[in-house]
């Protein structure tokens, strides 16, 4: 038995697949790779103050330091 459709389910059922088409669309992502969306995500962050400068190391000039005292001593003995 066929039953006619009153306009009530069809506005029902216009609403549902709007709402269909409008939940696809929000799953939908705005960078076409993952290159893009690091380099937009990094920015971001730096925006906000995230990334500060880089902490100072030390450890070179020190072993530079050492390694000069150590060779001018070295130098000095043997003169």
């Amino acid at each position: 038995m066929i039953t006619a459709r009153d306009p009530s389910q069809n506005s029902t059922l216009t609403s549902l697949e709007a709402a269909v088409v409008s939940a696809r669309s929000g799953f939908a992502c705005m960078f076409s790779t993952s290159e893009e969306y690091e380099r937009a995500l990094i920015s971001e962050r730096r925006a906000q103050g995230r990334y500060g400068a880089p902490p100072l190391r030390r450890w070179p000039m020190l072993a530079f330091v050492g390694c000069a005292v150590t060779i001018a001593g070295v130098v000095l003995l043997l003169a």
